[in-house]
């Protein structure tokens, strides 16, 4: 049970509710602080003050003043005019996780809605009621607020939603869940639209993937080198202590793990090479530095998972309204900007040992994996489509946030297209993923020439657990299927788990 303003939330709490079944709930400090705002919020307009959003207009239009029998409908209108979001709908997944993110920022108790609006959001969270919600159409500034419309729209049973696994009317999934339309009052459209939740989402979720992804990498990188007779003699412990970056000594660390009592390590202790290429030699600098970069990014979001991105803001205590630019995603998008560049390091050396692995001349194994190179390509090809998805990654690691188009007549002139870069980064990590399964599958496939001898003890452990997912292949065959069903299993818990039962021997 996650109670809403009784605890922090984590990236944790958003992948259980986005991804699973974990029940949500309003807590009771948290109702007293939506209480105290909703009072203040109610005052304005009892005393007709000229509060934004309230009894005024929206951007441009922020200088019409609103009559207090209008103040309902104008909340109405705004949801309607700003569904304006195009594309694709996002993941169901990404839906559920902005219902969630927006109801805690709600019960922070600064946004002056009453209960009912963050109890409905809740409610459609438990009856897996979920917001269709096109994925463009938002620039990170003012709240994601196309994306955000059609979230709210459901609430009034417009738009479109799933219940469960169909899309329908939104109006049909509420009485489909039992559920009734909401009649939004004064502050309360404006507080459903104005935040970064989308963007949040999606960069929550991309998150917790990249650290699986890199914890697949870090093994599949330990196997690479054992299969190619590499050194581990870069990752000793006296060695990393000499630059002691902490991802560096992560890095390192699973890699001696890995290998540890690895026969092909001990088959060539004297064979006289003085250096490997970096995709071995550097694994605990390049990863190293990216494990620090998820780290960072993860304080980073579990700030703006507790935050409140709402305009203007009610001060119960005070009983100000302040209007300000919390809502502004800038802090959401350098962190996916920086998760894409993270990740796609992963991938790009991730791909130069799958080139390795392939290539007879420095790997000393069959022409690219084949058991009969000739009439058999192996897995020839797995290095293309790992280099095609490597050279996605680099376009798509371009800063989106360093891009700014002004919208709102030039009051809003400066944008932070935060969800652009949050996009880019979930697909960075999916490509990433694919291309950590295709070195996986030929890291195995390169093990099985080696036999009789054996890896290390975890990279046996890898081993087995990737030819659970991808039987080793019996001559040529397609190479598609294998590679998706490994890059699931990269995108699971699993190679967590793996590694801290790895590192625990």
């Amino acid at each position: 049970m996650i109670r809403l303003g009784d605890a922090r939330l984590t990236l944790d709490d958003v992948t259980d509710v986005a991804r699973g079944s974990v029940r949500v709930e309003l807590g009771t400090e948290a109702r007293q602080r939506v209480r105290a705002s909703r009072a203040v919020v109610e005052r304005a307009v009892a005393e007709e003050r000229a509060v934004y959003g309230v009894t005024t207009g929206f951007g441009e239009l922020k200088d019409r003043r609103i009559a207090a029998e209008q103040t309902a409908q104008l909340q109405v209108n705004l949801i309607r005019s700003h569904m304006a979001g195009v594309g694709a709908a996002a993941p169901r997944e990404v839906s559920r996780a902005m219902l969630l993110l927006r109801a805690a920022s709600l019960a922070k108790g600064a946004s002056g809605v009453r209960e009912d609006v963050i109890e409905l959001l809740v409610a459609m969270l438990e009856r897996q009621l979920t917001p269709v919600v096109p994925c463009q159409g938002s620039v990170g500034a003012s709240g994601d607020l196309a994306p955000l419309a059609h979230l709210a729209g459901v609430l009034i049973g417009e738009g479109e939603a799933w219940l469960g696994d169909q899309r329908m009317p939104a109006g049909l999934a509420l009485r489909g869940a039992g559920l009734a339309p909401i009649a939004l009052e004064a502050k309360e459209g404006l507080a459903l639209i104005n935040g970064t939740q989308f963007s949040t989402a999606w960069a929550a979720l991309a998150c917790v993937d990249a650290e699986r992804v890199w914890e697949a990498g870090v093994a599949a990188a330990a196997l690479s080198t054992e299969v190619l007779l590499g050194s581990f003699q870069p990752a000793r412990e006296d060695v990393m202590q000499l630059r002691p970056y902490a991802g560096a000594l992560e890095a390192a660390r699973r890699l001696r793990a890995y290998a540890h009592g690895s026969a092909l390590v001990a088959s060539h202790r004297d064979c006289g090479r003085v250096q490997d290429a970096y995709s071995m030699r550097c694994v605990p600098q390049v990863l190293g530095a990216s494990w620090d970069a998820i780290l960072h990014i993860e304080r980073q979001l579990e700030v703006e998972l507790d935050s409140v991105n709402d305009n203007p803001l009610v001060f119960s205590g005070s009983g100000d309204i302040v209007s300000a630019g919390l809502f502004h995603a800038q802090p959401v998008a350098l962190a996916a900007d920086y998760l894409k560049i993270a990740v796609a390091e992963v991938a790009s050396m991730s791909e130069r040992r799958i080139d390795r692995l392939l290539d007879a001349r420095v790997s000393d194994l069959p022409a690219v994996l084949a058991a009969d190179p000739g009439i058999e390509s192996g897995y020839m090809l797995a290095q293309y489509t790992a280099a095609a998805l490597v050279s996605e990654n680099k376009t798509l690691a371009h800063p989106a946030s360093v891009d700014s188009i002004p919208t709102g007549s030039g009051i809003e002139d400066h944008v932070s297209m935060a969800p652009i870069a949050a996009r880019h980064a979930r697909q960075i990590v999916d490509n990433a993923a694919r291309v950590v399964a295709l070195e996986l599958l030929c890291a195995c496939r390169g093990l099985e020439f080696r036999r009789p001898l054996k890896a290390g003890e975890g990279s046996e452990m890898l081993y087995g657990a990737v030819r659970r997912v991808a039987a080793s292949p019996e001559g040529d065959r397609a190479i598609s299927g294998p590679c998706e069903e490994v890059a699931r299993w990269v995108l699971s818990a699993a190679p967590v788990t793996l590694a801290e039962e790895v590192l625990s021997r």
